[in-house]
This record gives C-alpha cells, sequence and structure tokens, in this order.
C-alpha cells in the first residue's frame, strides 16, 4: 500500500481515482478486519460518497494536498476533530477501535469483531487507546489514522504497532478534553505522512519553528534518558531504544550529548491521576509534582533541543492485561508538562514486537521533531 502523499499525488494526476482508492481501502478493511478488529463502524456508503465529491474537486480544477487518501478516525465520535483533514481532500472510511465497556487500563480496543490485536503477535496488545488506528494503518489498511493522547495513548500504540505517532503540544490544536492533559495526534508509517497530517492541521497555528534562525546549520542536541529519573524501565525496550538513538547521532540526524547528571522528573502518576479526577491523590501535590517537573524540563531545553526515551517501559503485553505495569510510565509526563513527543520505530524485541524511541521537544517544536524522525532510518 502506498503512502498518503503517493496517493495523493496519483489522484490529483488522474492516475486513479479517489473512488478507486477508497475502494480499494474497503476492500482490505472487509478482507483484513475480521481478524485485526482495528474498526469499530465502517462507513462505506458514506466514504465512497465523500470520494466522488474529491473527484469532483480534481475535476474542478482543484488540487487538494491529501485528495482520495483513505483515514481512519479514533472513536465514533472521530469526525469531530477531522474537519481539516477533510476539507485536505481525506476520506474517512470508518471508526477506529478504542478501549470498550470494562476493558481495563485503556490498553486495547473493541471493535465490530472482537478485541483489537497487534498486527505483529495476535495474542498482543496493540497498545491503547488508540488501539484502532495504530492497527489499521500498521497493517496497511489505512496509510493515516487520527488519534488522541492523553497519556501516551498515541504513542505507545505506535510503539507496539511499529509506526509513527506525533503527540501535538497541548493546547496548540482543539481539544475536547477539559482537564488539559489530551492532545491531538495522528498515526502513520511513515514520517512524510505525518508532515503531510501535521502542514493541514497546524494551518497557522502558532509556533517557533523547527529550531535555530539563520546560521550553520548543526544537528540539534539531544540529551538521552532511560528512565527519566524515576521509572524502572525493562532492559529489552531501554537497550532497542537506546541504540536507535546510537543510529541518529551516527547519521548525523542528532548530537546526543556525553552522559552527565542523570535527567530526575518526579514521578507524574499521582498527579496526572488527581488531575484527570479519578480520585487518587490530591490537587496540591499535583500542582507541585508538576511544577517541579517543568522547571527541570526548562532547564534542560536552554541546554538542549531533544529528550529521548524508550517509549514505553515494557513490551507490549497479552490481552489479560499489564497487571501493575503502567504502560504510560514515559510518556504520562510529557501529557502534564504539554511538550510534543513523537514515538518513532526502533527495532524489535526478542518477542518479535515493535519497540519505540519517543522524541520529546520544546513546546512548539512538532516541526523538529518532524525533521529529526525523517533525517535518519532507525
Amino acid at each position: 500500500m502506498s503512502g498518503a502523499r503517493e496517493m495523493a499525488t496519483a489522484v490529483c494526476a488522474g492516475a486513479t481515482t479517489a473512488v478507486g482508492t477508497v475502494t480499494a481501502a474497503l476492500a482490505r478493511i472487509e478482507r483484513v478486519d475480521p481478524v485485526l478488529c482495528a474498526f469499530a463502524e465502517v462507513w462505506e456508503e458514506e466514504a465512497l460518497r465523500g470520494a466522488r465529491a474529491v473527484d469532483d474537486r480534481i475535476a474542478a480544477g482543484e488540487r487538494p494536498p491529501l485528495a482520495g487518501v483513505p483515514i481512519g478516525v479514533k472513536g465514533r465520535h472521530g469526525l469531530r476533530g477531522a474537519g481539516p483533514l477533510i476539507a485536505a481532500g481525506c476520506v474517512p472510511v470508518g471508526a477506529t477501535a478504542v478501549p470498550g465497556p470494562g476493558t481495563a487500563w485503556q490498553t486495547w480496543g473493541l471493535g465490530r469483531y472482537g478485541r483489537t490485536v497487534n498486527p505483529w503477535r495476535y495474542d498482543r496488545t496493540p497498545g491503547g487507546s488508540s488501539a484502532g488506528s495504530a492497527a489499521a494503518v500498521a497493517a496497511g489498511l489505512v496509510p493515516l489514522a487520527t488519534g488522541t493522547d492523553g497519556a501516551g495513548s498515541v504513542r505507545i500504540p505506535a510503539a507496539w504497532c511499529g509506526v509513527i505517532g506525533l503527540k501535538t503540544t497541548n493546547g496548540r490544536l482543539p481539544s475536547a478534553d477539559r482537564t488539559g492533559l489530551a492532545a491531538p495526534g495522528v498515526l502513520t508509517r511513515s514520517v512524510a505522512d505525518a508532515e503531510a497530517y501535521w502542514r493541514v492541521v497546524s494551518g497557522g497555528a502558532p509556533g517557533p519553528g523547527p529550531g535555530p534562525g539563520p546560521g550553520p546549520v548543526r544537528p540539534p542536541v539531544a540529551v538521552w534518558s532511560p528512565d527519566l529519573g524515576f521509572a524502572d524501565p525493562d532492559p529489552e525496550p531501554v537497550a532497542v531504544a537506546h541504540a536507535a538513538a546510537r543510529r541518529l547521532a551516527d547519521a548525523g540526524a542528532v548530537r546526543l550529548l556525553p552522559p552527565g547528571t542523570p535527567l530526575r522528573l518526579d514521578d507524574p502518576a499521582t498527579a496526572w491521576l488527581a488531575l484527570r479526577g479519578s480520585g487518587t491523590g490530591d490537587l496540591r501535590t499535583a500542582a507541585r509534582v508538576r511544577a517541579a517537573n517543568d522547571r527541570v524540563l526548562a532547564a534542560l531545553f536552554r541546554r538542549a533541543d531533544l529528550l529521548l526515551t524508550p517509549t514505553t517501559p515494557c513490551a507490549a503485553h497479552g490481552h489479560e492485561g499489564p497487571e501493575d505495569r503502567y504502560s504510560t510510565a514515559l510518556t504520562w509526563a510529557f501529557n502534564l508538562s504539554g511538550h510534543p513527543a513523537l514515538s518513532l520505530p526502533a527495532g524489535f524485541g526478542r518477542d518479535g514486537c515493535p519497540v519505540g524511541l519517543q522524541l520529546v521537544a520544546a513546546p512548539g517544536r512538532e516541526e523538529q521533531l518532524l525533521a529529526v524522525a525523517g533525517s535518519a532510518t532507525c
């Protein structure tokens, strides 16, 4: 399956039609989804109607940047945030699976045919809560699917399904989340498609740009942290992610600072839970943790451009659940702080499942994350 940009180029050039592209995606979904369970709903009639509308735009001389690209939207209410993508020519083909009632830990999805499985190993979860979006993209059902990230809900399934997962800066794009912890995001198989998504949804959103201004081009300075100072990650995801970080450095995509004083954040678990209104923790403690971590991160980003970590502290677990392990241990600090972050495929564990490398940048620097991710293959 070609990527979103290649699909749109072919549609705009008349080499194919939006109807043809969407019809092919619907056929893939019909063939694969009974096993994958990536979609909660498939909108065949609406999708074909939308594809015909895109073909009409092409016939009228328009050239939408994502013309005819079939996409999945997260959950049954995902269309609410898909307006810019539809305006750019994308055609939603269905609602991707999210955790269903009673699915503890929010780490797997409930699709039309049952629980969503990891395309790499059906006995493993794809991660959550953007489970169906990650699985659909990884399996080639659609080239792009939307997500939301409130604690790692884009980055964790991206890591475990071996795709790109971008969480945007909190507050930079519209979000229905009243706590301010969740930010929109996207899952794609290529950095180029994530960049195409970002160009469309950011529009004129204010931001400081990709990095330094005029002057000699230098790779961004990066700090590596295996655990953020509090997590207890398993050795294998740390080793795989660190090897990927080293490859980025060897390719000249980043300049890794030598090991120095380890980064030490306060564990954000109680703060996140209190702010989420779970009844665990109190808001005064949450405010102290948040303020302390904000100071540490502000100091880090004064001396470096990027923070690199494993995306998750553990491998993808089975469908019975993670027991007492928080797969969010390395991601939800950046929902509290609001920093943009991206999960990049780093390699594979001994179990055959993908592992992710997390890149974190200063607020508003999504372009820098995408530039680094796109400059080298991990």
